[in-house]
C-alpha cells in the first residue's frame, strides 16, 4: 500500500471538493479503456472502499498514489512503500514533454511552462482560423495568427499570471481528460472558457497521443503522470485563483 509523504505540493489537495479530485482518482486507477491498473493500491484501501467516491476523506492516499507511480518500483520497494516528491515528478514530465523549465522555480512556474508546451505543441497542428479563436477566447490579443505570433501571445499570458494561468491550465486540463476520459471536466462551468475547449482538444489529444503511442512518453508510467500533473496543475491554478476572489 502506497505510503504519503509529507508533500508541501500537494498539501492543497486537502482543499479540494470530491468532484475536483474525481478525475485524478480515475487516472491513477483506471486504464484508458476502463479496466483497472494493475499496481495500483488506491481503491484496495480500506478508506477508498468505505468512503468513495468521497475521495476528499482520503486525499493523502490519493497523493501517496500519484508519489508512487512517479518513482521507480525498486525504489518505492526500498522506502517502504513511499514514492518520490511531486516536485520531482513535475520535473521528470517537463523532461519528457521538452518543457523549458528551472528545476528550482516555484512549483506553479513549473507547471505553467508544463501547460505551456503541451498547448504550445498543439497549436502547430491548428489552422488559422482556430488559432484566432483560441487567442480570442482566451481574451488574449495578437498582430498576427501565424504559428509562431500565436505561442509568443501565449507565452506573454502566461508571463502576467493570475487569470491567464487558469484560463490555460482550463483549456489543457479539458483536453486532456476530453482524451483519456473521454470526456470533460464537469467542475468547470465557465462559458467564456469552455467555448475554446473544443478548438484545443482535438490538437492537444493528437499531440499526446502521438507521444503515447511512439514517442517519449511511451512508457506506461507517463500514461499515469502526464495527465495526473496536468490535473493537479490544474487544481492548484482552481485553489489560486478561488484564494483572489
Amino acid at each position: 500500500m502506497a505510503t504519503y509523504r509529507n508533500d508541501p505540493d500537494l498539501e492543497f489537495l486537502r482543499n479540494c471538493t470530491d468532484v475536483e479530485l474525481h478525475p485524478l482518482v480515475v487516472y491513477l486507477t483506471k486504464s484508458k479503456d476502463g479496466s483497472p491498473r494493475r499496481n495500483e493500491t488506491l481503491t484496495k484501501s480500506q478508506e477508498y472502499q468505505r468512503y468513495a467516491p468521497c475521495h476528499s476523506m482520503y486525499w493523502q492516499l490519493i497523493a501517496a498514489e500519484l508519489q508512487t507511480f512517479g518513482a521507480n518500483s525498486v525504489t518505492t520497494l526500498f522506502r517502504g512503500g513511499e514514492g518520490v516528491l511531486y516536485r520531482e515528478i513535475l520535473c521528470e514530465v517537463c523532461d519528457k514533454m521538452s518543457a523549458n523549465y528551472h528545476s528550482k522555480a516555484p512549483i506553479e512556474a513549473i507547471e505553467s511552462d508544463l501547460l505551456m508546451k503541451v498547448l504550445t505543441d498543439s497549436v502547430a497542428s491548428m489552422d488559422e482560423a482556430d488559432r484566432r479563436n483560441l487567442v480570442d477566447s482566451l481574451g488574449m490579443t495578437t498582430d498576427s495568427y501565424s504559428g509562431p505570433a500565436v505561442v509568443a501571445a501565449l507565452q506573454f499570458g502566461l508571463r502576467a499570471g493570475g487569470f491567464a494561468t487558469y484560463q490555460v491550465a482550463v483549456v489543457v486540463a479539458n483536453a486532456v481528460a476530453k482524451t483519456v476520459l473521454g470526456q470533460g471536466l464537469s467542475f468547470v462551468t465557465n462559458a467564456s472558457l469552455t467555448r475554446g475547449l473544443s478548438l484545443a482538444i482535438g490538437p492537444i489529444g493528437w499531440a499526446l497521443n502521438a507521444l503515447w503511442v511512439g514517442g517519449s512518453l511511451a512508457g506506461p508510467a507517463y500514461r499515469v503522470t502526464v495527465p495526473s500533473v496536468v490535473h493537479v496543475a490544474l487544481l492548484r491554478a482552481t485553489r489560486n485563483m478561488d484564494s483572489l476572489s
